[in-house]
């Protein structure tokens, strides 16, 4: 049931497409007395404010509008000259539909733009050859796109939503008040303040999507407050905020180590020195984007960081001879430092995302690449990451292009009546699977059947009286554009087959014969979309989301023990640092297909999979990859023992990476019988160590928690994800860096 803010734009979009397309079509036929102007003024308003699903406020629409025209002439001006030819307007509709399908990699304006300019290619490339109507066909194409951008910006226009920036400044603020007490809000609180950032909540025309500097620099910007938020709410829960808090706001333990007389732990000046500082970088970064401008001078967090790690290894080694009660101080920190890292990467993708000009090179500059990168350089990558088969966003430009081209072939080679509604039908009934595709054809075919019937009538009872035909074609249309989504595909169908009939039966004399050629087509157009469908990845997403899962998983456990060999090499320093790049194109293609994922009905074993959880977990274990190396690197060479333990607890996780995958992909997972969890404490109480430990904790419980959600995991993973976590719960009260929550 739609909301009724969601029918009210539906009934105002339906006023301006129905003014946009009357005024042009009745100026051009009865006014000037040319039927092409007046065919190409009807559907331009149709195609780009009904069929395409530009989003926005009518201030955006109008302006993609208008940038969409020149592209839209282009593809009139060579559907015209390619109809000379069958075989030449197929092989253009296959590159133009493969183009204008992959054009969704550039963000949700592109993508909801396709459609439209796909049905200017579509209406040129049919018969009868005329190039000397080209001109005609432009001038009617931009007028009528025009009066729709006019439209779209003065005739109840649909009013700005709140911005992406807007929304990440509040969950930055959220944030920021949390860690200095000035709030206290619960887990569950917090944790929606970030789900709010999730895309899906956010409105397409604000989603950052581009491949540009601004538009990377918010999206990372969004997961690093989305992950900040999520490692609050898990502070909370463990009670550790809280420890945080009151030691942070204690002047008596700032300037030296002593016992805390309430809780019988070891206290440290380390965590009240770092705290304001965090607390501080997250309202300026909060006010920056409310201001839309980004905050001057270098970032402060990097040096923090390095001062603080400092000052725990002298705490350290000034506490050797109480190892036992320094562990905990460890801990706390490292749950801290966590924290600051994530507001490190938040100042860092903020100041980028406001600012959006090239940058020197940021550490780690595997993370920050794009800041680097020139506008040509950043397409290039957004698009050549997505040609493979690994990309959703291929598949469906492929399927729409074979579709469509196969679609023009049978309408050009059995020489149908208005071939081109062949063609609209596979443009609008075609769906990422197979089952959506069929659903979608039955009510299309049913609503076509009864509008035929009607149209037929209508043109009988009518006969050659265009009067008539051009009294009710404006009701008509904006009862059509308004009862069709709102009732659905077969009213949509059948209204639009009334419309089409009495916009036709004004340009040239019609027949009921019109009405049966337009369910001809439809039926036409609806088979060769099923087939397509049916041998194209007919699952959608269902299948790829698995195979991306499980290529990202087997990324991610080489990674784990890279880091692991990094950190613990002899000497320290001598391992290069570890590769992050593999992993990161694998998660933007897992992510990719999850998207889709979960915009298709929720189908079999896979829609009880938490793919979510699993991505939570790859980013971590990319953060933690980047993070640990670049402050955690130890100053001098750990014991043998240290060292084993530590690559033998890497290997056990890696080892459940290597599990996950294979159960991703329904093969037999490795034996688990004998499968060692990280330990727990250190050998040594160094922070690198407890550092490591508890990230590699962190990560076996949220891994064992995806786990149990896996076609074919084992009782073991589902002991572990309710109560057997690894680390004997260490796991559970812990919040390593990059903790979850990204």
């Amino acid at each position: 049931m739609k909301g009724g803010a969601e029918r009210a734009e539906i009934l105002h979009r339906s006023a301006r497409v129905t003014l946009a397309a009357s005024a042009g079509f009745y100026a051009f036929l009865y006014g000037l007395d040319e039927p092409v102007l007046a065919l190409y003024a009807l559907f331009a308003p149709i195609a780009l404010g009904l069929l395409s699903s530009i989003p926005g406020s009518g201030r955006q629409r109008a302006a993609v509008m208008l940038k969409a025209l020149p592209v839209g002439l282009v593809l009139v001006a060579l559907g015209t000259v390619l109809a000379v030819q069958t075989w030449a307007a197929v092989l253009g509709m296959l590159v133009v539909g493969f183009l204008l399908a992959f054009a969704a990699i550039a963000g949700p304006r592109p993508a909801g733009a396709a459609p439209g300019l796909q049905l200017f290619y579509i209406l040129a490339c049919f018969p009868p050859y005329e190039p000397q109507t080209l001109g005609m066909r432009l001038a009617g194409l931009t007028v009528g796109v025009v009066l729709l951008a006019l439209c779209e910006l003065f005739l109840l226009p649909q009013p700005a939503g709140e911005t992406y920036r807007w929304s990440l400044a509040k969950a930055v603020a959220t944030a920021g008040d949390t860690l200095a007490d000035r709030i206290s809000p619960s887990p569950e609180v917090l944790r929606a303040a970030g789900a709010r950032l999730r895309l899906s909540k956010i409105p397409p025309a604000e989603r950052p999507a581009g491949p540009g500097r601004a538009m990377r620099g918010l999206s990372q910007a969004g997961s690093g407050a989305r992950r900040l938020l999520e490692q609050l709410a898990h502070l909370t829960e463990t009670g550790q905020l809280r420890d945080l808090l009151r030691d942070g706001g204690r002047a008596d333990i700032r300037d030296g180590c002593r016992t805390d007389e309430r809780g019988g732990g070891r206290t440290d000046p380390a965590s009240p020195w770092l705290l304001p500082q965090v607390t501080s970088l997250c309202d300026e970064s909060a006010a920056a984007l409310r201001a839309g401008r980004a905050a001057t001078g270098p970032p402060r967090m990097d040096e923090a960081i390095g001062a603080f790690q400092e000052m725990r290894v002298r705490q350290a080694a000034e506490s050797a001879a109480d190892e036992l009660a320094l562990v905990p101080v460890l801990r706390r920190q490292a749950a801290l430092l966590a924290v600051a890292e994530s507001v490190r990467i938040l100042e860092i993708s903020v100041r980028v995302g406001l600012d959006g000009r090239r940058t020197p090179p940021i550490e780690p500059r595997e993370l920050f690449w794009y800041t680097e990168a020139s506008t040509s350089r950043l397409w290039l990558r957004r698009i050549v990451g997505n040609m493979t088969l690994r990309s959703v966003q291929f598949h469906n430009a492929v399927r729409i292009a074979l579709a469509l081209g196969a679609a023009r072939l049978v309408a050009g080679s059995l020489d149908l009546t208005h071939g081109f509604w062949v063609l609209l039908a596979v443009l609008t009934l075609s769906r990422t699977t197979v089952g959506a595709t069929w659903a979608a054809i039955r009510e299309a075919v049913a609503g076509n059947l009864v509008g035929a019937v009607a149209a037929g009538a209508l043109l009988i009872g009518v006969g050659q009286h265009t009067d008539t035909y051009a009294a009710i074609l404006a009701p008509g249309m904006l009862l059509a554009f308004a009862l069709g989504p709102l009732l659905g595909i077969a009213w949509a169908q059948g209204l639009f087959t009334l419309v089409v009939a009495t916009a036709f039966a004004q340009i040239a004399p019609a027949t009921w014969r019109l009405a049966e050629a337009r369910i001809v087509d439809v039926v036409t157009g609806s088979a060769i979309g099923l087939l397509c469908a049916m041998l194209a990845w007919p699952a959608g997403a269902r299948q790829e989301v698995r195979r991306t899962m499980a290529g990202l998983l087997r990324e991610c456990g080489p990674l784990i023990k890279e880091t692991a060999a990094v950190l613990t090499a002899v000497p320290p320093g001598s391992a290069p640092p570890p590769s992050t790049l593999p992993t990161l194109h694998r998660l933007r293609l897992a992510e990719s297909a999850y998207d889709q994922f979960r915009s298709e009905p929720a189908t079999g074993a896979s829609a009880g999979a938490d793919w979510h959880g699993l991505l939570i977990a790859a980013r971590q274990i990319l953060l933690g990859a980047q993070w640990l190396p670049r402050f955690d690197m130890p100053s001098r060479a750990l014991s043998p023992d240290a060292v084993e333990r530590a690559r033998a607890d890497a290997r056990a996780v890696a080892g459940t990476t290597d599990r996950l995958a294979a159960l991703c992909t329904g093969e037999r997972p490795p034996p688990d019988g004998t499968r060692p969890e990280p330990s727990w404490p250190p050998t040594q109480p160094l922070p690198t160590l407890v550092d490591f430990e508890v990230w590699l904790a962190s990560l076996a419980a949220q891994l064992s928690r995806v786990e149990a959600g896996l076609p074919g995991a084992g009782g073991r993973a589902a002991a572990e994800a309710t109560g057997g976590a690894s680390g004997g719960g260490t796991a559970r009260s812990v919040t390593g860096p990059g903790g979850h929550g990204s």
